[in-house]
């Protein structure tokens, strides 16, 4: 796909020139205080307690950020682009993200619900018999709701689909690029890293691969809640083998003989635990991989078939495009991230979101 002089103009030469950072937002993320980042505590006075002092220091450079960040400016553009349609699918038009059409994908993730219902109600009933600590089996529990909203978010957000007036970046114009890539599929341009998934029947941005388990492609947009998923899980299922390894071995006393029905619910839940935590393990190690080495899944196996795996040069992810910039805390809650440049971790722009820069830089 080529552009000429006369289409790159209305998109670079409204554009700003200097060299200040940017911050987009998901249109579907709540916004927060710009003050957040502009607080300068010089200005006034500080009578407060040295303890005071130091613990407000702590809680403000591990919601805020890095003290550097707070002479950044940023701004928020919370203009909502998103359908207000309340249907389901995963075409441009559907304001509910749901990939109902693979009935696979639909059978497995319901599976990933049940069998943590499985789990969750083996401990409750161990918790009941008095065979566990209440606070043991509450704390599984609790693993396995963060587990739960992860797989939830993962499964009903947009993994960062390509919408048709996506244009490329204004820095690739002015770095001399007018030739891109356009899906055949879709008929939409394609940024690289994005990838056309059959199944959802979109291009899809910085897309690692289709997973079942989630009924959903895996991409820039939902990869903060897929590796949570991956953590919850592997902590869950090692936490769980703990308290039943202590159980058998450590305990002697008559609280740790289970009924026999518990003694069976136990057993599979045993086996459960052991093929999952095996299968996420390896999940995990590929995710590292692919945030260390900036290779997603399926470009690793397309550059593994041709031989040219280890002649990349791509740059490893950087941590606040796949957890957002709000705050370390919300780095381990199913919470959507907010990232500090939207076009540039999704590698495209609309031009309505130019407009509206260009209009707001003037």
């Amino acid at each position: 796909m080529s552009f000429t002089k006369a289409e790159v103009a209305p998109l670079v030469g409204g554009r700003r020139e200097t060299n200040v950072p940017r911050r987009r937002v998901p249109q579907h993320v709540p916004t927060f205080e710009q003050s957040m980042y502009s607080v300068d505590a010089s200005e006034k006075m500080d009578r407060r307690s040295l303890c005071s002092r130091l613990c407000t220091q702590a809680k403000h450079d591990c919601c805020v950020g890095k003290a550097g960040d707070l002479d950044v400016n940023y701004y928020e553009d919370t203009y909502n682009d998103e359908p207000w349609g309340c249907t389901y699918g995963t075409g441009e038009n559907n304001g509910i993200w749901t990939n109902y059409g693979d009935k696979v994908g639909t059978i497995m993730s319901s599976m990933v619900w049940l069998l943590y219902l499985f789990a969750m109600m083996t401990m409750s009933l161990l918790a009941k018999n008095n065979s566990i600590r209440p606070a043991v089996a509450m704390t599984f529990i609790t693993l396995a709701t963060l587990a739960l909203a992860a797989h939830g978010k993962t499964m009903l957000t947009d993994p960062g689909s390509i919408p048709q007036e996506a244009v490329p970046l204004p820095i690739l114009f002015k770095k001399g690029v007018t030739t891109h890539a356009m899906c055949s599929h879709c008929q939409t341009y394609k940024p690289p890293g994005a990838h056309h998934c059959r199944i959802c029947n979109r291009c899809i941005s910085g897309m690692d691969h289709h997973c079942p388990w989630m009924n959903n492609c895996v991409g820039a947009n939902n990869f903060k809640h897929f590796i949570l998923f991956l953590c919850y899980t592997w902590t869950g299922c090692a936490y769980a083998l703990i308290v039943f390894g202590i159980n058998y071995f450590f305990c002697n006393s008559e609280e740790c003989v289970f009924p026999d029905l518990i003694v069976l619910l136990v057993r599979v839940m045993t086996i459960l635990c052991i093929m999952t935590m095996l299968f996420v393990s390896s999940m995990l190690l590929n995710v590292i991989y692919g945030v260390m080495t900036g290779i997603g899944t399926i470009d690793r196996l397309k550059k593994k078939a041709s031989g040219t795996l280890y002649e990349a040069e791509d740059e490893p992810m950087p941590l606040k495009d796949i957890f957002g910039l709000q705050g370390y805390w919300t780095w381990f809650l199913p919470v959507d991230p907010v990232f500090e440049d939207y076009d540039r971790v999704m590698g495209y722009a609309i031009p309505e979101r130019l407009k509206r820069e260009r209009d707001i830089s003037v």
